[in-house]
């Protein structure tokens, strides 16, 4: 984490996320870590094997996840707002033809995409404002199908961005309000999975 307090109510900008790329190919051992690891496994295995058409990942990284995500779904769109993170995701999943990748600094600026039948944000939430939560939930209740399921997992340790996972995660379902309901939520000694489904 930087040593730097980014709590100061404003989203964290593009550079901020370059320039940890450009430091560090792997700067939150997503790829390395046993942690990690289980994490990704635990998220995909909540999924419980459902197929889906059209899928959204917010916030892919350099594309650990997006890998073990993929045989999921015919289609998978997976963005970030760091051209770093997409090149490193774009040669990770170099055998995943279902997915594309594009920049995008979500939800200032969002994909021509939908209807989805899932959205996946790993890790992504906290670093929002909460004008941003508020837009991102805007956009995704007209963009998640009927039926379509919403997964956020997010670390709940203290953080420096501005919002705490849980912060984030609460605000993110107010923002969708009565578009969803709760289909699973878990709690484990690091991080939260919050899986809700579009009525």
């Amino acid at each position: 984490m930087p040593a730097d307090d980014t709590r100061d109510g404003t989203s964290l900008a593009a550079g901020y996320f370059e320039d940890i790329f450009a430091g560090d190919d792997d700067p939150w051992s997503l790829a390395s870590s046993a942690y990690e690891a289980g994490k990704f496994a635990h998220t995909i295995a909540v999924l419980d094997d459902r197929r889906y058409a059209a899928a959204l990942e917010i916030g892919c990284a350099h594309g650990v996840l997006t890998h073990r995500l993929a045989p999921l779904c015919a289609d998978l769109l997976a963005i970030d707002i760091a051209e770093g993170a997409i090149g490193y995701a774009r040669a990770r999943c170099e055998d995943r033809p279902q997915v594309r990748f594009e920049r995008l600094a979500f939800p200032g600026q969002t994909p021509a995409t939908g209807p989805l039948d899932l959205i996946l944000m790993s890790e992504v939430v906290y670093y929002w404002s909460d004008a941003d939560i508020a837009a991102a939930g805007a956009w995704l209740r007209t963009r998640v199908a009927p039926g379509g399921r919403i997964l956020l997992v997010h670390w709940t340790g203290e953080t420096d961005y501005p919002q705490t996972g849980d912060a984030a995660v609460e605000a993110m379902f107010a923002a969708l309000g009565d578009a969803v309901t709760v289909e699973h939520a878990e709690r484990t000694e690091a991080y939260r999975l919050d899986l809700w489904t579009q009525k």
